[in-house]
C-alpha cells in the first residue's frame, strides 16, 4: 500500500446544540483534508437550514501541505452557504499558522466572522452573544 496516498493527520468532530466543534492535531496532508472535509459536513448536517456557529482548538495542529489549501477553502465556503454564520479559532499566537488559515477561511463576509482567541472561554462568549450555545454539561475542549 502506497503510504502517500494514506490521511495524515487528525481530527475530531462533535455537535454541542448549534455549534459543530472541533480539533485538529499534527500535520495534515491532502487525503487527510479530504476526510475532514467529508466528515465536517456529514457532522453539520443536523445544523443546515438555520444559523450556526464553529468552535475550532488548532493548538495541536501543525499546518499542512498546500494541496490541502483548496479542499479547505471549498469547505469554507461551503459551510457558509450552508449557514454557518461564526467561527472561533483557539490557538496560541503563531504567525505562520495566522497566515496558512487567512490563506483558507474568509475573515468576514456577508453574515459570516472569524474570530481568534487564545483562550477557549473566551471564544465560547463571544459565541453565546450571537445565541451559539455550547451545552453546560459539555467542557468543549474534551468534547472533541
Amino acid at each position: 500500500m502506497n503510504d502517500l496516498l494514506e490521511p495524515h493527520g487528525s481530527f475530531n468532530l462533535s455537535v454541542s446544540n448549534n455549534i459543530l466543534i472541533a480539533r485538529l492535531s499534527d500535520s495534515w496532508n491532502k487525503e487527510c483534508a479530504e476526510d475532514f472535509s467529508i466528515n465536517f459536513k456529514i457532522k453539520a448536517s443536523p445544523l443546515l437550514g438555520k444559523p450556526w456557529g464553529h468552535l475550532v482548538f488548532l493548538d495541536n495542529w501543525n499546518l499542512g501541505v498546500p494541496e490541502m489549501l483548496p479542499i479547505i477553502t471549498e469547505l469554507v465556503t461551503w459551510c457558509i452557504e450552508n449557514g454557518l454564520e461564526k467561527s472561533a479559532q483557539v490557538y496560541n499566537d503563531s504567525m505562520i499558522k495566522k497566515y496558512t488559515i487567512d490563506q483558507m477561511v474568509v475573515k468576514q463576509k456577508g453574515g459570516f466572522e472569524r474570530r481568534i482567541f487564545a483562550e477557549p472561554d473566551k471564544a465560547i462568549t463571544w459565541l453565546s452573544q450571537y445565541g451559539f450555545i455550547v451545552d453546560e454539561n459539555i467542557c468543549p475542549q474534551d468534547a472533541v
